[in-house]
């Protein structure tokens, strides 16, 4: 049943999943601009661990309590532009524009007024990426019912987006450059602008080339209008816990939770533990390895992990793809404590090829499965609703973050890591490695056992995908 099913699919043409990447790429390069950036709030303007905490975690409690209203408001759209377009447009000019602004700190300003004025802006920003990631992603779950073609889409737009972690750890060099820039600070409110700019001209990619069918007259969606917003709230209340319901989706969820909660929480410790353990304290001396770190890392994602998952997948299923990536990452996570050693920087990459598979296969085989998930929801309850399921799979991503942020300056804090010192004690980088290599391995593992029984294999997807063909015929 497998071959014959799928042999009737028509392939999604490349340049609907080239154009679907380059939103993908500026959907990875905003978070991954603001992680490098967000170094320059402590190192150069001062700010305390907790005020490092609440900035990652209040805007993205925001951004993950609004990610559900927009799923259901572009599952509900109706335009002749489609369920998504208009949406992926609007928030790509929201982001580019509210980045650039929320970057221009002087540091003349005060630690105050300038952690006030970034916090705002964080809203602003996280309002621009729910009204842009939400619809972008549940288009992407849109573009094929095929199994493999899915998993071949995520991997192209994972593919692209992977670019964003190899290019904005060279930020660092740009921003520590003296030739270039007096500062840090003066350099980040350079870079945000090209940042921002370019980003929003890739986000805008998915909204003019993908293709869309009007829903103009589709009279199965639910009205969106300020007399029935009682009505909505109630349905989107109710979305969330059908969606919750189905096995399959909590455990994809829980895993990724996990996995991506303990990744952030120690992901910006690299800098830290780079300049403070190898280099002891000398940003001067660390020159480009903390960039190298990330560019890497980010290579290997792109050029090693992300294809052997892709052929894992279609050779092993997709659970077990994900299985043995999540293994492999958890032998590079120990091998960092041993592989930061004083003197030789250059060890640590040995690990990163295998600490990569953990990240790099996490959102091409997830994003698959999530659209599995779609068609068994599709089965059960006879609607289609990308946009819910994809908010509710971020929303657990992004709180994730959330927490994350807020667990970083907790752990800074906890370890006596001393913002802006010269030096750091011999116990707060024993702190640092700890958290970097513990967490993650511990977060994986409860992530492996969640998914270990999951049960929405090939067979099970086609069976769902036939009787779904019955129906509409």
């Amino acid at each position: 049943m497998s071959n014959s099913v799928s042999s009737s699919v028509n392939k999604v043409p490349i340049g609907q999943k080239i154009a679907f990447g380059l939103g993908m790429l500026a959907n990875q390069m905003f978070p991954a601009a603001l992680s490098i950036f967000m170094v320059v709030l402590v190192q150069d303007l001062g700010f305390p661990g907790w005020m490092w905490g609440v900035l990652f975690f209040l805007p993205r409690i925001f951004d993950a309590f609004f990610d559900p209203i927009m799923g259901f408001i572009t599952d509900n759209t109706k335009s002749v532009w489609g369920r998504r377009r208009q949406y992926v447009f609007a928030g790509a000019l929201v982001l580019g524009i509210s980045f650039i602004i929320m970057w221009q700190l002087y540091r003349e300003n005060g630690i105050t007024f300038n952690f006030i004025f970034f916090l705002l802006m964080s809203f602003a920003f996280y309002f621009g990426y729910s009204l842009f990631s939400v619809p972008y992603v549940a288009m992407g779950y849109e573009m094929s019912d095929d199994f493999h073609e899915r998993t071949t889409i995520m991997a192209i737009a994972q593919w692209i987006g992977q670019w964003a972690w190899v290019i904005a750890p060279w930020f660092w060099v740009i921003m520590y450059k003296p030739e270039w820039f007096p500062n840090a600070d003066t350099a980040t409110r350079t870079l945000a602008v090209w940042v921002g700019i370019g980003c929003m001209l890739l986000a805008l990619t998915p909204a003019v080339f993908i293709k869309s069918k009007s829903t103009k007259e589709d009279h199965s969606l639910k009205p969106l209008t300020f007399k029935t917003i009682g009505s909505s709230l109630k349905d989107i209340i109710q979305s969330f816990k059908e969606a919750f319901v189905i096995t399959p989706f909590r455990k994809l969820c829980v895993a990724t939770f996990f996995i991506y909660n303990a990744f952030n929480t120690v992901a910006g410790f690299t800098f830290f533990i780079i300049v403070y353990r190898l280099f002891n304290g000398d940003t001067g001396a660390a020159g480009i390895w903390p960039t190298l770190f990330g560019s890497v890392g980010a290579l290997g994602t792109t050029f090693i992990v992300i294809p052997i998952v892709a052929w894992m997948s279609k050779k092993l299923g997709k659970k077990n793809a994900f299985l043995v990536s999540q293994g492999i990452s958890i032998i590079g996570y120990i091998l960092f404590w041993f592989l930061f050693i004083p003197g030789k920087p250059y060890m640590f990459l040995f690990a990163l090829p295998l600490f990569s598979f953990g990240i790099g296969s996490l959102f091409t085989l997830m994003m698959s499965m999530t659209a599995d998930v779609c068609d068994m929801d599709e089965l059960t309850s006879g609607k289609r609703r990308e946009g819910i399921f994809g908010a509710i799979y971020w929303w657990m991503v992004k709180f994730g973050f959330a927490i994350a942020g807020l667990l970083t300056g907790v752990i800074m804090a906890i370890i006596g890591f001393n913002s802006g010192a010269a030096t750091q004690t011999e116990a707060a980088i024993t702190g640092l490695r700890l958290s970097f290599s513990g967490l993650p391995i511990l977060g994986t593992l409860i992530a492996i056992w969640v998914m270990w029984d999951y049960d929405l294999s090939e067979e099970k997807a086609n069976e769902i995908k036939v009787e779904l063909s019955k129906r509409k015929s």
